[in-house]
C-alpha cells in the first residue's frame, strides 16, 4: 500500500515566529493536542502482509517512509486508549483505508523503542568522547562549571548523587536553587552495557547544545514513562548552557 506524505499541522495562517520557535508540529491523534515534533512519538505502519494487514509499530527517529500518526500520551494513557478501543479508532482515521494490527503489547514496544534510541543517542556520545565519566572528573568538572548536563543511574546511592550536584551547583553559580542531576530510567548495568564499559553510576555532558539534543531524548521517554516534569540535569542558560 502506498501511503501519503505528512502533512504539517502548522497551517500558513499561524503564527510565523511561533512556528520557528517551536519547529515542526504535529497532532496527538489521541488527545488532540497540537505540540513540537519532538515531543511526540511517531507511529508507522510495516507493509501490507500476506493477508493485506499493515503492522502498527513505533518509529521513535521518525524516519519511516509513508504517513505518520502521532502520540502525545504518556504510557498509561495509551494502555487506557486501548482498551477503550479508542486507539483503534483513531488509527483508522490517521490512516484511512488501511487493515491495521495493533500489537497488544505495543505500549511495551514504544518504551522499549524510546529507551533503546536514548542509549544509542548515549552510545554515540560515548564514542565521541564528550561524556564525562566518573565520580571525580565529573565533580571536577563541575566545580569547573564545565558541566551542562548531569545524570545518575536509577540505582545510584543517594549520598553519591548529593555529592555530585553539589558540586555542578557550584560551578554554575547556583548554590540554594536546589538543581540537580537527572535521576535516568536505567541502572547502572543497562548504562554499563550501552556504553561499554564497567560499573556507570554517574555521567556528564559539558557541550550545551549536545547536552540539549540527548536532554530531549530522554524527556520524551520521561514523559511517556509518566514521569514529566521540569528539565533536570541542565544548566540554566544564564549559568552557562547553551
Amino acid at each position: 500500500m502506498r501511503n501519503p506524505r505528512n502533512e504539517p499541522l502548522v497551517s500558513e495562517s499561524s503564527d510565523s515566529a511561533q512556528a520557528r520557535e517551536t519547529g515542526p508540529e504535529r497532532r496527538c491523534i489521541l488527545s488532540g493536542d497540537i505540540l513540537p515534533r519532538d515531543r511526540l512519538l511517531r507511529l508507522a505502519i510495516s507493509p501490507e502482509k500476506a493477508d493485506g494487514a499493515c503492522d502498527v509499530l513505533p518509529d521513535p527517529l521518525a524516519r519511516a517512509p509513508g504517513r505518520g500518526a502521532w502520540l502525545g500520551v504518556n504510557r498509561a494513557e495509551l494502555e487506557q486508549a486501548m482498551q477503550k478501543g479508542r486507539l483503534r479508532g483513531a488509527l483508522a482515521r490517521a490512516y484511512k483505508g488501511a487493515k491495521l494490527d495493533v500489537p497488544a503489547n505495543l505500549p511495551e514496544l514504544i518504551e522499549q523503542a524510546l529507551t533503546r534510541n536514548f542509549s544509542d543517542r548515549l552510545g554515540l556520545a560515548m564514542r565521541s568522547g564528550a561524556l564525562i565519566l566518573g565520580s571525580d572528573r565529573i565533580a571536577e568538572q563541575a566545580r569547573a562549571g564545565r558541566v551542562a548536563w548531569l545524570a545518575h543511574a536509577s540505582d545510584a546511592s543517594a549520598d553519591g548523587n548529593a555529592k555530585l550536584d553539589q558540586a555542578w551547583r557550584v560551578g554554575q553559580d547556583a548554590e540554594g536553587s536546589g538543581a540537580a542531576g537527572v535521576r535516568l530510567p536505567l541502572d547502572r548495568a543497562a548504562l554499563s552495557v550501552a556504553l561499554g564499559r564497567d560499573n556507570v553510576v554517574h555521567l556528564a555532558i559539558g557541550d550545551g547544545k549536545l547536552a540539549a539534543r540527548i536532554d530531549q531524548t530522554l524527556q520524551r521517554l520521561l514523559h511517556y514513562a509518566g514521569r514529566s516534569g521540569p528539565e533536570p540535569g541542565r544548566a540554566a542558560p544564564e549559568n552557562g548552557a547553551d
